[in-house]
């Protein structure tokens, strides 16, 4: 018998346009409801979202009176389908059905899930700051299983701390090899490379990242190969390397636009917008972000990450109208607490504002208020970043001395955590307070010696093929090496041999070589 909650499920499944049939005559239905299931899965990892979600709800649904356990595997997968998709509305429905299917289990018996699938639920409603409880029952009771350790990472992720969200992360990547649960492990490191880069992790997260691309490319997860992309595009918009972000984005992008994955899409905009806003091109991330923070656009749950970014575009763009409705709504979401770096970034996005209209003072000392609020354990790169916002307001505001603090300590940021392009950046605006001589130059050194100092200044991917060109491997060999086309390679060599003034590959492998000497 279907239920009121089972059409209201079926009707959300079908608004996809996905046909939903089954057929039970062929064996039982607990099978029908295990191959919808199989079903469900596979398109999660390789399909449409909408396909994924109609199987998952129709397993769901017959084995609802067969197999309670299975249809909560299959509503809590639909729910991942809903999430991964954007699509607001499906996911409440999977998360009541969960939670109905979890209110038959005895308290006792319960696990962290049914606090986990709380708290996602409780996300979605008027009031978020309902899923602080369940959420941190959930870190707090992990377990040693990588399910349990997964749920953990995510929750720390949606309550903003994302250094625990890193650890709960690794440990269930360590949990699921020694149990020898090779098929969470490209899962396992989409999420883990997430974190990591949320916590300014960034060479980490590369790593990982990078690491679970090749494992889903093996396994033919086409989604979870577009995740790892729109990571790569992140970590790259960090480091400056413009052509890794375009290459990475773009066929992240693919993807996501043919199979449904709103949030890999969110992601790989964004990187291309801080990839505009690393170059000084914020009317650029303006446009791109304006579409993601709008109530009818984006990922939901991405949207609060993307509103500071957009914000800072707009004021420097002038497009300050467009950014104070998206700043107020900003300081709602501060407001309920879920996220750590919420408030610092309200204020830095405030103090753009305010430097637009009324009194210079208030501009700087939201400025100011933004730099303390940064909170520990998030890494360098927005602390940075709004250094060297309050930097350039103060150049502008013919306040030298103080500007220089500011950028070289901005600059420090951004060295320690590998942002080169933005990097750049605050090393312009110190040479425009006055500061003649370049912070990572040495006075008097000889035109090979700089060379050599090149090699420092080049981004960690562009070091990396540095040092493979310089081994003698062909262009065609970097290529299959970092799973990059022949043409990207070729952009990212002209790029290096610019930055280390050699005009051939026999230079550049000599330069390498002297350099490595000279550190022995």
């Amino acid at each position: 018998m279907v239920t009121a909650a089972d059409a209201h499920l079926l009707h959300e499944a079908g608004r996809s346009g996905a046909t939903i049939t089954v057929n039970v005559a062929a064996g039982s239905a607990e099978d029908a409801a295990r191959a919808a299931l199989a079903r469900g899965r596979r398109a999660l990892a390789a399909g449409p979202l909408g396909d994924a979600y109609a199987s998952l709800v129709l397993a769901t649904t017959v084995a609802a009176d067969l197999s309670p356990p299975l249809a909560l595997e299959a509503i809590t997968s639909a729910a991942d389908a809903a999430w991964a998709a954007g699509d607001r509305p499906a996911c409440i429905a999977a998360l009541d059905a969960a939670r109905r299917a979890l209110a038959a289990v005895a308290p006792e018996a319960r696990t962290p899930l049914h606090d986990y699938l709380l708290g996602l639920r409780a996300l979605l409603d008027p009031n978020p700051a309902n899923a602080i409880g369940p959420l941190k029952r959930v870190i707090a009771g992990a377990g040693d299983t990588p399910e349990s350790l997964h749920h953990a990472s995510v929750a720390a992720l949606l309550l903003g701390d994302v250094a625990t969200a890193a650890r709960a992360g690794t440990n269930a990547l360590a949990a699921a090899r020694t149990q020898g649960r090779d098929d969470l492990v490209p899962r396992l490191l989409e999420y883990l490379a997430y974190a990591e880069m949320r916590a300014g992790l960034h060479a980490r997260a590369r790593a990982h990242a990078r690491e679970g691309l090749l494992a889903a490319l093996r396994t033919g997860r086409d989604n979870t190969v577009a995740h790892h992309r729109a990571v790569l595009a992140l970590t790259a918009s960090v480091e400056g390397d413009t052509a890794q972000v375009e290459t990475e984005a773009a066929q992240a992008l693919a993807t996501a636009r043919r199979h449904g994955l709103t949030q890999t899409g969110s992601l790989a905009e964004w990187a291309l917008a801080r990839s505009d806003l690393g170059r000084g091109r914020p009317d650029a991330a303006a446009s791109r972000l304006l579409g993601l923070v709008g109530a009818d656009g984006g990922h939901f749950a991405l949207r609060a990450l993307l509103m500071p970014c957009f914000i800072e575009a707009a004021a420097l763009s002038g497009r300050a109208e467009e950014a104070r409705p998206v700043a107020r709504e900003l300081r709602l979401w501060a407001g309920f607490g879920l996220d750590r770096g919420a408030f610092a970034q309200l204020a830095r996005s405030q103090a753009l504002l305010a430097a637009h209209e009324g009194p210079a003072e208030a501009a700087g000392a939201l400025f100011a208020r933004a730099v303390q609020l940064h909170p520990r354990g998030t890494g360098e790169f927005e602390r940075a970043r709004t250094l060297l916002l309050y930097g350039k307001w103060l150049r502008r505001r013919r306040r030298p001395g103080e500007a220089r603090a500011v950028l070289r300590e901005a600059l420090h940021g951004f060295d320690r955590c590998g942002a080169a392009g933005w990097a750049g950046q605050a090393r312009e605006e110190l040479r425009a307070t006055g500061e003649l001589r370049d912070p990572k130059a040495k006075a008097g050194a000889s035109p090979e010696s700089r060379s050599r100092g090149a090699l420092a200044s080049l981004t960690p991917h562009q070091a990396r093929i540095a040092g493979q060109v310089a081994t003698g491997a062909t262009n065609r060999e970097v290529a299959q090496s970092f799973g990059l086309s022949v043409r990207t390679v070729d952009h990212h060599l002209r790029n290096i041999f610019a930055a280390l003034g050699v005009r051939s590959r026999v230079e550049l492998t000599r330069l390498v070589a002297d350099t490595a000497r000279k550190r022995e």
